[in-house]
C-alpha cells in the first residue's frame, strides 16, 4: 500500500474496514483496557473502584455539604440523600465518555507513529478502537449507577434498557469528531490542550451540575446549543423517571452526527497521506 495514495472516503468503505479489521478492532480495544491498568495492583478493578469512588464522593459532597436536591422525588416521596448524586452522576456518565473520546484523539497519530511509517496498518480504526475503550469504562459506571439505584431507591423501570440507544447518536457524534481530531492533531500539536480545556467548558456548561428548569430563561439556549444537553436529559429521563426517550428527537441528531462522521472519516482519510512526512 502506498502511504500516500488516495484513501476512499466513504462510509461503505468505512464499514468495510470496521468488518474487514473487526478482530484487530477487538484484541486492540481489550490492550487498550488492560494496559490502562497494567502493572496496578487492582488490575482492571480500577475501572470499578474509580466511579465508585465518585459515586461516593459526589454523595458526600452535594447532599451532605451543599445539602443539595435536585427536585427529583421517586414514586411522590422526599427526595432521599442520595438522589442528588444519582441524578448528577448520569450526566458524569454521558460526558465522560464523549470527553474521554475526544481528550485522546488528537495523540492517537503521534502516540502511534510506528504503525505510520513502519508498518501497513488501518490507521482510521485507531478512534474505533480509542471509543470501544470509553464504551467499556461507560458501561462499568453504567454498572456501578445501577447498583447505587437498586440500594438507595430500588428497582429502576424498564426503560433503562433503551439507554444504548439514546447514547448510540452521541457515540457517533464522538467518533466523527475524534476523526477529525486525530487528523489535525499531527498537524497542530496544541489540539491536544485546546479540546482538553474545552471538554471542560461543555461539562459546565450542560446539565450535569444543575437541572435546566433552575436557570433564567435567556441563558437556557446556551445550555441546550451544547451536544451533550440532549443527550443527559434524555438518559436521565430512561434511567430515572421512567421515560421514553424523543424518538424523534433522537433521530435528528443521529442524522446530524452521521454527517458529522462522515465528514470526520473523510477528512482523515484525505489527510493521512501527509502523516508520514510530517511525523
Amino acid at each position: 500500500m502506498n502511504p500516500h495514495a488516495a484513501q476512499p472516503t466513504s462510509l461503505l468503505a468505512f464499514a468495510h474496514s470496521l468488518w474487514r479489521h473487526r478482530l484487530l478492532i477487538r484484541q486492540m480495544t481489550r490492550r487498550e483496557v488492560i494496559g490502562r491498568y497494567q502493572g496496578s495492583f487492582l488490575g482492571l478493578g480500577w475501572s470499578f473502584l474509580n466511579p465508585l469512588l465518585m459515586l461516593c464522593v459526589y454523595t458526600f459532597v452535594f447532599s451532605v455539604v451543599f445539602k443539595a436536591r435536585w427536585g427529583v422525588a421517586p414514586e411522590g416521596g422526599e427526595e432521599s440523600r442520595s438522589m442528588f448524586a444519582i441524578v448528577l452522576f448520569v450526566g458524569m456518565i454521558v460526558h465522560t465518555l464523549f470527553a474521554e473520546i475526544l481528550n485522546r484523539a488528537p495523540g492517537l497519530i503521534i502516540g502511534n507513529v510506528n504503525y505510520v511509517k513502519k508498518v501497513v496498518f488501518p490507521l482510521e480504526i485507531l478512534p474505533v478502537v480509542s471509543t470501544g475503550a470509553a464504551l467499556f469504562h461507560a458501561l462499568v459506571s453504567l454498572m456501578v449507577w445501577l447498583l447505587a439505584y437498586w440500594l438507595f431507591i430500588g428497582t429502576p423501570d424498564w426503560q433503562v434498557l433503551l439507554f444504548p440507544v439514546v447514547m448510540l447518536p452521541l457515540v457517533v457524534l464522538a467518533l466523527g469528531l475524534a476523526w477529525f481530531l486525530a487528523s489535525l492533531g499531527v498537524f497542530l500539536r496544541d489540539v491536544g490542550q485546546t479540546v482538553t480545556i474545552v471538554t471542560t467548558i461543555m461539562m459546565f456548561l450542560a446539565p450535569v451540575f444543575f437541572p435546566v428548569d433552575s436557570l433564567p430563561e435567556e441563558f437556557r439556549p446556551l445550555i441546550m446549543a451544547n451536544p451533550i444537553t440532549f443527550i443527559i436529559e434524555q438518559a436521565r429521563g430512561v434511567l430515572i423517571r421512567g421515560q421514553l426517550p424523543d424518538f424523534v428527537g433522537l433521530f435528528w441528531y443521529f442524522a446530524a452526527a452521521s454527517i458529522v462522521m462522515w465528514a470526520g472519516f473523510a477528512w482523515f482519510q484525505k489527510t493521512r497521506k501527509g502523516f508520514s512526512d510530517v511525523l
